[in-house]
């Protein structure tokens, strides 16, 4: 495949699909008891999900980026993987490389969540877990029509690895996510990554460095450099993020405005899908961190996952120019 199969602003997510089932309740119940609870919720999720969403929520209504993110992922025959796909074309997401098996149902999440807001989550994979390297290969013109491919590590691992290597092969910029941290991650994951966008913890739990001053978490990016990609993000919660690059020796600290915190459930999907959209639209690698910054801090003011995530009109237009 040559460069000529690129579409301009293409962004492909490889990754995983769920449906998180929560249930509130006072308390958890124990063993053998029955209890009733107060509220249930059903609501879309997986991290590959929800940064395609987040990705796909920024160019909504504008006709150019529809198609212009591309989902390759799995789900079951059931109710939950109909919606699932369903909720994928709302949003405007290609759905061409999204595979469905008999085999296993859609994975879901059930979450319980009591009143001190304390949480208890089961997640079953189901059909994420058997998302093969063979349908990664079937998927090669969706993942070679893309600027941009995005993973995580909520699938199998070497489907993964395969996933950012083809892309490499086709000259896609990979960015790579790795969420939920494994010990002892195997360095070929970062050979192949352009962009690795993690948190403090995976920071930490891949470097062994606590980042909690900027000197500490600048060394832990260099670290991570010095295994193959071009640029680090640390995201940092509260404190924005800091951008370090290979070619530079210092690190650029973005910082975010104060927010009042309700729910910082996938915020961290958010960023990395707000990061994608502002670079498959042309901006460099700092304007678009600031940029996910900035919009990441507006969904942790609001409930849910990818209910809590932004569309193009409800931010200041000043982030599109």
């Amino acid at each position: 495949v040559g460069m000529e199969s690129k579409v301009e602003g293409v962004v492909c997510v490889v990754g995983a699909t769920n449906v998180d089932l929560t249930t509130y309740i006072d308390r958890l119940p124990k063993p053998g008891e029955t209890r009733h609870g107060s509220d249930f919720q059903k609501a879309f999720g997986g991290k590959g999900a929800n940064q395609a969403i987040a990705c796909a929520k920024l160019g909504h209504g504008d006709s150019k980026r529809e198609g212009k993110v591309r989902m390759v992922t799995k789900v079951g025959t059931d109710a939950f993987g109909t919606e699932s796909i369903g909720n994928f074309k709302t949003w405007g997401i290609a759905t061409d490389s999204v595979f469905t098996t008999d085999k296993a149902p859609t994975g879901v999440a059930p979450i319980w969540v009591d009143e001190q807001g304390e949480n208890a989550i089961i997640v079953v994979s189901g059909a994420n877990a058997l998302l093969t390297k063979e349908e990664i290969e079937q998927s090669r013109d969706v993942i070679g029509s893309a600027s941009y491919l995005a993973c995580q590590l909520e699938i199998d691992s070497a489907v993964t690895l395969r996933a950012l290597e083809l892309a490499k092969e086709l000259g896609v910029t990979t960015v790579f996510n790795p969420a939920p941290m494994k010990e002892g991650l195997s360095d070929n994951f970062l050979a192949v990554s352009d962009i690795v966008c993690l948190n403090e913890t995976e920071t930490e739990l891949l470097t062994g460095v606590n980042c909690e001053n900027e000197k500490d978490a600048e060394k832990a990016a260099h670290q991570i450099l010095a295994k193959g990609p071009k640029h680090v993000i640390l995201t940092l919660g509260a404190r924005g993020c800091l951008l370090v690059s290979r070619d530079t020796e210092s690190g650029i600290h973005i910082p975010v405005s104060k927010a009042k915190v309700v729910d910082t459930s996938g915020a961290g999907d958010c960023f990395v899908g707000t990061l994608l959209y502002f670079l498959s639209i042309g901006k460099d690698i700092e304007s678009a961190a600031r940029r996910a910054a900035a919009v990441a801090a507006v969904s942790v003011t609001k409930k849910g996952t990818q209910s809590s995530y932004s569309v193009r009109a409800d931010l200041d237009s000043a982030l599109f120019h």
